[in-house]
């Protein structure tokens, strides 16, 4: 069975930092496209940054320049660094992948952590 398990969240200060791990297993993780996605309370899931099976990456305009994505696949991992945190990032955060050929991954999906920025 295919299973996503996130981990890192926390809370930090505004202009902190954390690094949310996202392990895979019941995959060929190296042909997957990965993702995170984030939602806030009473706000509409958004994709915040995916990385293919060719290392091509996208990134939500929100996040650009703050928030890095990369992958290793020795480890089956996706990993998000997210720096310079503000309170509008607080969200729980999905770690999502998918082995279709797809523009976004949406198969499968972790069970979210939760990042709270505070001001």
């Amino acid at each position: 069975q295919v299973q996503l398990v996130e981990s890192g969240g926390g809370s930090v200060q505004a202009g902190g930092s954390l690094r949310l791990s996202c392990a895979a297993s019941g995959i060929i993780f190296s042909r997957a496209i990965m993702g995170w996605y984030r939602q806030a309370p009473g706000k509409q899931r958004e994709l915040v940054a995916t990385i293919g099976s060719n290392g091509i990456t996208s990134y939500a305009d929100s996040v650009k320049g703050r928030f890095t994505i990369s992958r290793d696949n020795a480890k089956n991992t996706v990993y998000l660094q997210m720096n310079s945190l503000q309170p509008e990032d607080t969200a729980v955060y999905y770690c999502a992948a998918d082995g279709r050929v797809t523009a976004v991954p949406r198969a499968y999906w972790g069970q979210g952590t939760q990042v709270t920025v505070s001001s």
